[in-house]
């Protein structure tokens, strides 16, 4: 099926120019816009028509127009800025509420039952005795979900009232965010944040660029440049021409597409093109810039960062999920039960009218039909109490207590921040137990985003930690630096350093307190060339800029690998002072030089690369580059010793997973240059092709380099997890890692957080091709006996062992064309498709699903998978394949607003309370301070918490049946006539007091190994993931153990007091049924204590207060004085007192405890005499075993894989080397950002003569 094509606009003309005419060419539409929660395309999203006008400064214009939303109701086209991630409101919380409460089966169940008890022909019990315990149910859940809206509320206030300065009439007034509405004119202050999807129109920066950080949406901490149009960066001046803009946009509809915007502005006849390098994005924070001006596009809910939020959704346990499927079986069983009871009633009263024909007196007005309906629903009533309300109680405060845990948890308590660990949900405990993938964000959740300049090889020379063992490799021998982290280690993109005025005297007494004694005395001495070509190149080739504040020079980045280098020369005495649009300052050793700028060949994610050619002081031309290995290396003039022994550096970088930069340069002659700066000038002024001839002339001067060595920078892992996802994946839990990062450094990152091994086999994309053609071809074949299948997908691709580790690497993009649009290897006309079996028989949704399945069947074959360049909504997406096609249990883990989504769309969602903001946290399940925390949380407490909820489950249903399917027995011996077995009292208070206490201490307090062995052992994790503990097999057990107590309890009993004999000749129907009562209680309490398996204070109390409630309110209810005040609510006056006193009754109790607890003796002798061993045994004979190694953080194995070296230290975006040679992101010294944005009289700067631009 074709889509309907989009329009995008192309700009004619000028490539870097900002006017000109525009077109329109078709545009594809992406997988953002499909719904995580269907993996669907939604015809409305896929067409996004170029009808979004905004018109600045006129807000009566947006106000008039009117959309549809449902039925005939409209709301206002454009959104206000307000933002609510509440579900309730004062008059929805209780409808809204209640409706999501009924949607449990036990309360609908409950609330039939109320009914049924308000017919007086029928009830056993008052309507109102029932009631409360369900209104106490509902109210204590409800209160729960209360607690946790107000929290949203209060998160959606402080955030709707954070402060801004709007433009109203000619000037700017202090407003707040919820004031703000589409076409509206925002001025933005330095270290604000973003209020909403606004157009840059100009700032207080050269060329109106606009520094901004990301990490409240992505958690990246590198700078990102916007920059305004020329035409609004001139025009306006000071706040009147703002306030005279009237200027139009026209663009696309609100979307989800975050990296890109389509649009184009009118303003005084002329029209300019609009792309997302023009648009600041709400959440961002403004960094480095004093002031901006902004024009609201998308305000609120139509912003791209909401739009990428997704919806709140209910989330069920596995466990909540069956219960309700319990319930459902218990009721139909139950009503079988009442029906078969109702009509064996039925001929029961039948024969017993014919039989006694002298009694038909009383039965006048009973027909047998009659008898039968109301003894069922009679035995309906009296049967209901086997689904106890006193059960889902009990469930919300082990629930309740279990966080608390957590919460209390002082090994997951952050000191250094001051952050504990906290349960946002409560109902949600028992699936940490059960996680089968864990959906992680890389940047601030596994690393801390903060560059550490650890290592490099200069000349041969490896200075760095643990290099001195290695000496006697090395022609100039190795050095000890850097024994501790080093001290300029980068964090939040700036830093503030030493001023120029400082002598290299002073520098080296304060570099000597950091140990790198060895390389500071190369450096001080200055006799190596290499080395002091090796810094100067470290100090020239960059993007960072400068800022002199009094005595302090300030760096910014745009990158914290960039600053990383350049502290390193700083700390080594090459610091870099200013630059200007043609020159760059350093002082060398203390030596002020100035270079004369001639060209900066700048980075893209192709060239893998930067270049900056530069005259020195004494004339000399020289090329100083940096980049990746893979690049360099195949461009150097010789490979002699020097660069072999770098070689095996980079190797034995790269196995300690470091990111690696190799450094080289050229010395170039005039006449080479003149030559190749006239060819590049013309190139730069091409309409056609000047990104690919640019290229060329780069790749014609990046020629015949001389190596001069290797850096290695430290992505700083969060601490503890490597060791975190090693135990994770012992415990058979699968971790992917979703990214908006390049597959360089996510590679990189999963090789430092044993993620991804030396053994395991890369599939990317090709690979991944390849394996699906194959699966499919294969299965087209047999398409006629089966359907597609998926388990030979593990086979499929050549010279693969199927028990192979394999790990799964792959981008946004090809998620985009093989799930959404099937165009992976469209080359070979449309293979997918065409290979899909009985396709002519499918629609494209079920073509797509079986895309889909095939996908995930081979993605979850691997040990690991990465996905990088991933946007907000594919990592939804992939969540939710997952949970569909594998029916798994899932935890996503962020930190960031861009993991909102993803986090939403799981099971379980983990918010990291760090630096980069507070959304995840607030739309999280638990909030954790770091990912190493995770494995005590599912490890333990997840553990724990499925543990103790199952037997929870286990022994309330076993005691509830042991007890109460007595009832069912008796009706065999009363006629049918559903006359109540025990007393109502009993039956009031058996689930409530007798026997709730020892289960509730089970539900809280119960474990079955230690945290320190749960840690120790995560194999046994693999319980939970597998339903062990609680299943239809085990609930079916449970029914048969409860029902059999109740028979020997019931029969025993029956049989001792078939002749009335004993002592006090007791044998009436209290008797029996006290004596019934007690030998069920008995024999369920005995059997919790023997599945006790972790005995606390509290336990024996539990126990011990049980039996002291059952005498006390026995002695209470069955008093004479009760009875005499109320006979028709007091029926049994000193029925224990006479049954439990007789020597007789008392071995009729004790023979039914024996016959009850002695076929549980003989199950577990059983199992300890054939061999099956208990957990505790598993894990003692593992002890004894040897040891399973630990976990290191780096690996010592050559890994010989010349691939493995491509991971690069560079993550800036391209295009900061030509904002430094246009003078765009240079500021005058002097300028003051203050009152007008621009100086009266200033003047557009004139084209630099010193040289082209790139």
């Amino acid at each position: 099926m074709e889509l309907e094509k989009p329009l995008v606009l192309r700009e004619q003309g000028d490539a870097g120019g900002a006017g000109g005419q525009v077109q329109f060419v078709p545009r594809s539409a992406s997988m953002d816009d499909r719904d995580p929660a269907s993996g669907c395309l939604h015809e409305k999203k896929r067409l996004p028509a170029f009808t979004w006008e905004v018109r600045a400064n006129n807000r009566s214009y947006h106000m008039q127009f009117k959309k549809k939303f449902a039925f005939c109701l409209t709301k206002k086209k454009y959104a206000g800025n307000a933002i609510k991630t509440a579900k309730y409101n004062i008059l929805t919380f209780l409808p809204l509420n209640l409706y999501e409460q009924f949607h449990r089966m036990a309360n609908i169940y409950f609330v039939f039952v109320i009914l049924l008890q308000t017919i007086p022909e029928i009830s056993t019990l008052p309507w109102y005795t029932l009631l409360f315990p369900l209104s106490c149910l509902l109210t204590i859940r409800a209160l729960r979900d209360l607690i946790d809206d107000i929290g949203r509320h209060q998160s959606d206030r402080n955030i709707n009232n954070r402060p801004c300065e709007i433009l109203s009439g000619k000037s700017f007034r202090w407003q707040k965010w919820c004031d703000i509405c589409v076409g509206d004119i925002v001025r933005l202050r330095k270290e604000s944040f973003v209020p909403a999807d606004m157009l840059l129109l100009c700032s207080s920066e050269p060329s109106s660029l606009c520094y901004v950080e990301t990490a409240d949406i992505d958690g990246e901490t590198n700078l990102k440049f916007r920059q305004a149009l020329p035409v609004t960066h001139w025009e306006l001046m000071s706040e009147g021409s703002v306030a005279a803009f009237d200027g139009r946009v026209t663009c696309e509809e609100p979307n989800s597409r975050m990296h890109s915007f389509t649009g184009t502005l009118q303003w005084r006849g002329e029209t300019y093109s609009l792309d997302s390098e023009r648009i600041l994005l709400r959440g961002c924070k403004l960094r480095n810039t004093d002031f901006c001006y902004g024009l609201v596009i998308y305000a609120g809910f139509d912003s791209k960062i909401m739009r990428n939020c997704g919806k709140i959704k209910q989330k069920k346990t596995k466990l909540d999920r069956m219960m309700d499927r319990l319930v459902i079986i218990i009721f139909l069983v139950l009503l079988a039960m009442s029906l078969c009871l109702a009509i064996a009633s039925g001929f029961w009263a039948k024969t017993f009218q014919e039989k006694h024909t002298y009694l038909s007196a009383f039965y006048k007005h009973t027909a047998p039909a009659k008898q039968a309906f109301f003894s069922f629903w009679g035995f309906a009533i009296l049967l209901s109490i086997i689904i106890p309300m006193s059960m889902y109680i009990t469930f919300e405060f082990i629930y309740l207590v279990n966080s608390f845990f957590i919460n209390w948890d002082l090994e997951m308590y952050y000191a250094v921040k001051d952050i504990p660990a906290k349960a946002r949900s409560t109902s949600l405990n028992d699936q940490l137990g059960q996680i089968e993938y864990i959906f992680s964000d890389k940047t601030g959740t596994l690393t801390q985003n903060i560059m550490s300049f650890k290592k490099c090889c200069i000349n041969g020379t490896v200075y760095g930690p643990n290099a001195a063992h290695h000496r006697g490799q090395s022609r100039s021998g190795y050095w000890l630096w850097q024994q501790q982290e080093m001290p300029f280690a980068v964090e939040h993109g700036f830093l503030t350093t030493v001023g120029s005025g400082l002598t290299w005297s002073h520098r080296a007494e304060k570099m000597s307190d950091s140990n790198d004694v060895a390389l500071l005395e190369a450096a001080r001495r200055d006799s190596d060339p290499v080395l002091r070509e090796f810094l100067r190149l470290l100090a020239l080739c960059h993007t960072v800029m400068v800022e002199e504040r009094g005595d302090q020079l300030v760096y910014q980045a745009a990158s914290p690998d960039e600053e990383a280098l350049v502290l390193a020369a700083r700390d080594l005495g090459y610091v870099f002072l200013s630059r200007t649009q043609d020159t760059i300052t350093i002082s060398e050793l203390g030596v002020k030089r100035t270079y004369e700028v001639l060209a900066m060949l700048d980075f893209n994610s192709d060239r893998k690369r930067m270049s900056v050619l530069v005259r020195d002081p004494q004339g000399t031309i020289r090329l100083y580059t940096k980049g990746a290995d893979t690049v360099i290396l195949e461009r150097l003039r010789s490979r002699g010793p020097s660069e072999t022994f770098t070689e095996r550096a980079l190797d034995r970088f790269a196995e300690e997973t470091l990111r690696t930069l190799c450094l080289a340069s050229k010395v170039v002659s005039e006449a080479e240059y003149c030559e190749w700066s006239r060819r590049h000038q013309e190139a730069s002024i091409l309409l056609q092709d000047r990104v690919w001839q640019l290229d060329s002339l780069y790749e014609e001067m990046e020629q015949n380099l001389e190596l001069l060595g290797v850096t290695a920078i430290e992505d700083k892992l969060q601490d503890g997890v490597p060791e975190t996802i090693q135990l994770l994946k012992l415990g058979n839990i699968k971790v992917w890692v979703l990214t908006g990062d390049k597959q360089e450094t996510a590679m990189n990152i999963g090789y430092a957080c044993k993620l991804l091994t030396d053994d395991m086999e890369i599939l990317e994309e090709k690979e991944v091709s390849e394996i699906l053609e194959a699966h499919w071809v294969r299965n087209s074949r047999s398409s006629s006996r089966k359907a597609p299948g998926s388990r030979c997908l593990s086979q499929q691709h050549p010279g693969t062992s199927c028990h192979k580790k394999r790990a799964l690497i792959i981008s946004g993009d090809f998620l985009d064309k093989m799930l959404h649009t099937g165009e992976v290897l469209m080359k070979k006309e449309g293979w997918l498709w065409q290979w899909l079996p009985c396709r002519g028989a499918m629609d494209p949704q079920e073509q797509g699903s079986l895309v889909e399945k095939a996908f995930v069947d081979l993605a979850t074959s691997c040990q690991a998978v990465i996905c990088c360049r991933v946007t907000p909504k594919q990592k939804a997406l992939i969540v939710q394949l997952v949970k569909k096609h594998k029916k798994a249990t899932t935890l996503a883990i962020g930190d960031g607003a861009n993991d909102v989504n993803m986090i939403k769309t799981a099971d379980i969602g983990v918010g990291i309370s760090g630096l980069e903001g507070m959304q995840a946290v607030q739309c999280s399940d638990y909030a954790l301070a770091q990912f190493s925390y995770l494995q005590r949380l599912l490890l333990v407490h997840g553990r724990w918490a499925y543990l103790r909820i199952c037997k929870f489950l286990r022994y309330f249903f076993y005691k509830t049946f042991a007890g109460l399917m007595a009832q069912v027995w008796f009706a065999f011996h009363s006629g049918f006539t559903a006359q109540p077995l025990y007393e109502g009292w009993f039956l009031a208070l058996y689930n409530v007091f007798y026997t709730a206490h020892p289960v509730l201490s089970v539900g809280l307090l119960e474990q079955d190994v230690s945290a320190k062995k749960s840690l120790e052992f995560p194999e046994l994790y693999a319980i939970g993931q597998q339903d062990e503990l609680f299943n239809y097999r085990i609930f079916g057990v449970t029914l048969l153990h409860g029902v059999s107590t109740s028979l020997a309890s019931f029969y025993i009993a029956l049989w001792a007091f078939k002749d009335c004999v004993g002592s006090k000749v007791v044998g009436d129907y209290e008797s029996f049924s006290v004596t019934v009562a007690t030998s069920a209680l008995l024999s369920v309490l005995v059997e919790i204590i023997l599945d006790t398996k972790h005995w606390t204070a509290l336990s024996f109390l539990m126990v011990t207060a049980s039996l002291l409630l059952f005498c006390l309110f026995s002695y209470l209810t069955q008093s004479i004085d009760a009875f005499r005040i109320a006979p028709a609510i007091f029926r049994f006056p000193d029925a224990s007192q006479n049954a439990l006193t007789d020597p007789y009754v008392l071995l009729v109790v004790l023979l039914s405890l024996v016959v009850n607890t002695v076929p549980s003796l003989t199950v577990r002798s059983y199992h300890a005499i054939t061999g099956r061993r208990s957990i505790q045994q598993k894990i003692c004979s593992k002890a004894r075993r040897e040891p399973e190694p630990s976990v290191e953080l780096r690996a010592h194995v050559h890994r010989g894989s010349f691939r493995r070296r491509s991971s690069y230290a560079f993550s800036h975006q391209e295009g900061y080397a030509g904002l430094i040679t246009r003078g765009d992101s240079l500021r005058t010294k002097g300028t003051c950002a203050t009152g007008a944005l621009h100086p009266q009289g200033t003047a557009p700067p004139s084209p630099s003569c010193h040289g082209p631009s790139p």
